[in-house]
């Protein structure tokens, strides 16, 4: 039956392939920080356990040990114990399954290392910061990229010897590495704008003025760091598209015709900017994840921070959280790109069509 329904039928597959990545991913995810002997429990206890008898530090230890599933409990849910006294720790398998279920039930845990906070409430307060440094920096370097590149390939001469190894230096250089030049020069030699932070010390977030002001001000370097490897990596894409674009036919004969540059160049960089399209359509599905490292570099409060936090107090709920969280929005942008490259690809449909 979905012989005769190519587009439905290149969808469907490809969103098996994706669920099976989904869980293949999330096993991964869940696994990968519970398997070091470390309990993170410990930890929580040597703060508070300060001040308390044995009996009620031993009843705080089960209460956390219980409430993040690390141990095994009877039928009345007390917390079962080894001959010499010690609490009887669960599988990892049986922590998945629970895992999975609490999950499905929207509730992604509570945070081992900021407790009693939950992982969904540190995730909704560090979100809006990746999302305000990634979204303005796609959007305006995909933008002043692709304008660049499309004019160094139509003006060529010294514009384009002096646009495109420029290009060529910002793209390849690691964002962590252009970070960490940015915070030596500018923060730290100069002293133009503060090193690392989201905004000033004794401030909360909120709308007032006093605060975006500090935030805008401490925002500048982490927006440079990411904007200027997007628009290096745009610019060189849409040149190549455009250089491409220059010698078909099309553009050679509106030349003899005597058709205006500009609007030469508007139809070229027209027909170039479909290619660049899916690439902006990854990079916003992308955007959650895409700018981790930077935010490491800045100490900026997003999600970087999160989980380089978490990572370092062993707080696996969290780190769990938030990878989930990217491999989500990862596994969906890509899917979305598939589908409208199949439906817009008449290559792809015919491809199903004929079963290759």
């Amino acid at each position: 039956m979905l012989k005769n329904y190519p587009t439905l039928k290149h969808i469907l597959g490809r969103a098996g392939w994706y669920f099976v990545t989904f869980l293949v991913a999330v096993t991964i995810n869940f696994f990968l920080p519970r398997l070091g002997d470390a309990n993170p429990v410990d930890a929580m206890m040597a703060k508070a356990s300060s001040g308390l008898d044995s009996a009620s530090a031993r009843e705080k230890e089960e209460a956390y040990l219980k409430e993040f599933g690390l141990v095994q409990l009877d039928d009345r849910g007390n917390v079962k114990r080894s001959a010499q006294g010690r609490p009887l720790r669960t599988s990892l398998v049986s922590q998945f399954v629970n895992y999975l279920g609490m999950s499905l039930r929207g509730d992604l845990g509570g945070s081992i290392l900021q407790y009693p906070k939950r992982v969904s409430e540190i995730i909704k307060t560090a979100l809006p910061w990746t999302l305000a440094l990634q979204l303005p920096t796609i959007a305006f370097g995909w933008v002043i990229g692709n304008v660049l590149g499309a004019l160094a390939a139509y003006k060529r001469g010294v514009f384009d010897k002096v646009m495109y190894p420029l290009a060529l230096l910002l793209s390849a250089i690691p964002a962590f590495c252009f970070g960490i030049l940015l915070v030596y020069f500018f923060g730290i030699r100069l002293e133009w704008f503060p090193a690392a932070g989201g905004y000033d010390d004794g401030l909360t977030p909120e709308l007032t003025r006093q605060f975006i002001a500090s935030a805008s001000y401490f925002y500048v370097l982490p927006f440079l760091s990411v904007f200027s490897i997007v628009v290096g990596g745009q610019a060189i894409g849409m040149r190549s598209m455009c250089i491409y674009e220059l010698g078909t036919d099309y553009v050679k004969y509106a030349k003899l015709l005597g058709v205006k540059e500009n609007k030469i160049l508007f139809y070229m960089f027209r027909n170039a900017m479909l290619p660049q399209l899916t690439g902006l359509a990854l990079a916003l599905g992308t955007m959650v994840g895409g700018a981790l490292i930077t935010e490491m570099v800045f100490s900026y409060p997003g999600l970087g921070m999160a989980i380089l936090t978490a990572i370092e107090g062993n707080d696996y709920p969290l780190i769990t959280g938030c990878t989930l969280l990217v491999t989500i929005c990862v596994l969906i942008a890509n899917f979305s790109v598939d589908v409208l490259v199949g439906i817009l690809d008449p290559r792809i449909r015919a491809a199903q069509q004929t079963g290759k």
